[in-house]
């Protein structure tokens, strides 16, 4: 990757701000907030789930409705488990990861990184599209399967 003077000193900027250990402490007080936010919202997603998962009692469901409702709202929990972490992981990297603060490693880095973080959104649209499907045909099947 070839870069210019300016950008290369500006990463340099970059780089010696990041080891600035205020900017660290900050950093790190925004990561743990994600983390909290992370689990907040992974708390209500569940529940969301729960709620809208159609009968009170599955028990009265045929044996292979019943099946395939507690198969969907599986695999749709574990789809959105999937996707939370993963846009967590997108917004703020692994914890403890160190970016090295020369200006070729840095630049680099901010490029890898962005398109880590696009990857990762696609993932997280993509399967939490495909968890709402899981759960609403799961309510669907809960409605529409003779008891």
């Amino acid at each position: 990757m070839n870069f210019t003077d300016a950008q290369l000193r500006a990463a340099e900027r970059r780089g010696d701000a990041l080891l600035d250990p205020h900017r660290q402490l900050a950093q790190a007080l925004a990561q743990a907030e994600g983390y909290r936010n992370f689990l907040a919202s992974l708390t209500g997603l569940l529940t969301a789930v729960f709620v809208l998962k159609g009968q009170e009692d599955l028990s009265q469901l045929g044996g292979r409705a019943r099946l395939l409702v507690i198969a969907l709202l599986a695999g749709g929990f574990v789809l959105l488990i999937a996707a939370s972490w993963l846009s967590v992981l997108a917004v703020h990297g692994r914890p403890g990861v160190q970016v090295c603060s020369e200006p070729m490693r840095l630049l680099t880095y901010e490029v890898r990184r962005t398109r880590v973080v696009w990857r990762l959104v696609e993932w997280c649209r993509w399967l939490a599209l495909v968890a709402i499907c899981a759960v609403a045909a799961a309510v669907l099947v809960t409605w529409l399967a003779p008891s």
